[in-house]
């Protein structure tokens, strides 16, 4: 009997250790001594989905269509998939394959019964960059703790954050973007805004210039296009379509590939929301949700140390809420160890070794699986496109043998749509009303700058008063100084002594002459 149809053999021993009972993936089949052996197929329980996994492997040696493979069969068997595509090239995910003779030979390799398929598929963007649904996220939503690990401020830098974004909830000043952040960090540092957060522990001058400068420096990322209204609900990332299919929502990552810090903000905003919002669930049978992040080397290339163990942390925890978590990278060296230690479920592409960092890389590799009678460095480097070494987690959480497999082809397009069937595709959603037009209401950079105004305006008034009054004050001081001009002829006269006297002689006569007249006296005769 040869070794491959031998039951006591390394081929069937590997194999039995994938003879599952509950649902499964189907990943491939058994490759052993050369040949490809398609009655000993590898798979993968749906129920340690959630216990998070790493696709790895040399560029073009089909990491996206494993992932590609795995995201059509959580849909079919109703678990929704979120994928962020960084290169633009799995949005074909929502279209039929094409069948051709490549692919008929690979499903004849593997014992597939292939067949086109497209599956049910929403895109998204981030803040509207690029093509897709906008996903936004308001500042009070982030919160500081998350906003001081994306701004990489120290523990006393992060208090500060926390009093501005207590002191802007206690005074109503909603915190929707990044300029209503700056707003109110500008104001507590002015001259009527120190006395606010005196009481408090009051923000230092100096602290707010960290914190400033390190948002312009995330603005200049693409932070402000994410931060804002309409804030985007994750939960509709746990839609089913109307068939019961999983939802696949693709995250066009293309437009911000340059922009590292903005694709982990978004990741740790939405890992965290989900933790937040979701129950505890334990084990399922089928995970709520999973995640592929490809390109995972951009989320953690110098990522700080507070980012770093918020991911661990998160992915750590965010099991028990059913979700699950795959990185698509090239080396396993390029996720953390701390993470790493959390992926259970393993699928590592060939690796390269023509230079002696590429060896190194390669044997810290082989070192990260579990014993097995493969030779895994020569395996490793000599495996095909489309090929892959393999080990999950049982469904009693124990990890399967190392089993090098040639995978099924996905029956999905294998390469982007086109930029027209794209874009109409994130139009005839009906999210895309909901969320498509940004919306700046009035919120707190509004609320500072009119009672700035406000401020300026009663100032620019009362310094109007007082000089009005100063102008009047000085017009009646030089009233008061000002020379009395000379007397007319006619004042003159009036004024003189001569004519004083005649007046009153002219009087005296006068009254006598009245007198006589109404007492009938009558004029005295000489």
């Amino acid at each position: 009997m040869s070794e491959s149809t031998d039951p006591a053999s390394p081929a069937d021993r590997i194999a039995a250790g994938y003879a599952f009972t509950g649902p499964a993936l189907d990943l491939g089949a058994l490759l052993w001594d050369g040949r490809c052996l398609p009655d000993r197929q590898i798979r993968v329980p749906l129920s340690m989905l959630n216990r998070h996994g790493l696709v790895a492997g040399a560029t073009g040696t089909g990491k996206t269509k494993t992932l590609q493979l795995i995201a059509e069969q959580l849909s079919a068997n109703g678990v929704p998939v979120f994928l962020a595509d960084i290169k633009g090239d799995v949005s074909g995910i929502s279209a039929p394959g094409v069948d051709n003779e490549k692919v008929r030979e690979r499903a004849a390799d593997v014992a597939q019964d292939w067949s086109a398929a497209a599956c049910p598929a929403e895109f998204y963007s981030l803040g509207g960059i690029g093509t897709g649904i906008p996903v936004r996220a308001t500042v009070t939503a982030f919160g500081p703790v998350l906003l001081s690990k994306v701004l990489q401020l120290n523990q006393t830098q992060e208090q500060s954050l926390g009093l501005i974004f207590h002191y802007a909830d206690s005074k109503g000043l909603e915190l929707i973007d990044l300029k209503d952040l700056r707003a109110v960090v500008a104001f507590l540092v002015s001259d009527k805004g120190k006395a606010e957060l005196k009481g408090i522990g009051g923000l230092s001058t100096v602290t707010a210039g960290v914190i400033l400068r390190a948002l312009t420096a995330f603005e200049q990322q693409g932070a402000s296009e994410f931060f804002g209204e309409p804030e985007f609900d994750t939960s509709e990332f746990l839609r089913t379509a109307a068939d019961g299919r999983g939802l696949v929502s693709v995250l066009e990552l293309p437009a911000v590939q340059d922009k590292p810090q903005l694709f982990s903000t978004f990741l740790m905003w939405l890992l965290a929301d989900l933790y937040t919002d979701l129950p505890e669930v334990g084990d399922l049978d089928r995970p709520k949700l999973v995640f592929f992040f490809d390109e995972a080397h951009l989320v953690f290339n110098g990522a700080s140390k507070a980012f770093l163990e918020s991911i661990t942390q998160t992915v750590r925890l965010i099991r028990s809420k059913g979700i699950g978590v795959f990185f698509v990278t090239q080396t396993p060296k390029d996720v953390p160890a701390d993470v790493l230690a959390q992926l259970g479920n393993r699928v590592q592409h060939a690796l390269r070794a023509f230079t002696p960092d590429d060896a190194k890389a390669l044997k810290a590799t082989v070192k990260t699986f579990p014993n097995s009678p493969y030779d895994l460095e020569e395996l490793l480097t000599g495996l095909g496109t489309g090929e892959a070494v393999i080990t999950v987690l049982s469904e009693n959480g124990a990890p399967t043998p190392v089993a090098a497999t040639r995978l099924r082809a996905p029956r999905s397009l294998m390469g982007p749509v086109d930029a027209a069937t794209l874009d109409g595709a994130v139009k005839a959603s009906l999210l895309y009303s909901r969320y498509a037009e940004p919306i700046d209401r009035e919120s707190a950079y509004e609320k500072i700058s009119a009672e700035q105004a406000e401020a300026e305006a009663e100032a620019e008034a009362a310094a109007a008063e007082a000089e009005a009054e100063k102008q009047a004050k000085q017009a009646e001081k030089a009233a008061r100084s000002a020379p009395k001009p000379d007397p007319s002829l006619a004042q003159q006269v009036v004024g003189s002594g001569m004519f004083r006297s005649l007046a009153r002689s002219i009087g005296t006569q006068l009254g006598r002459e009245i007198s006589r007249s109404l007492f009938g006296t009558a004029r005295r005769r000489k």
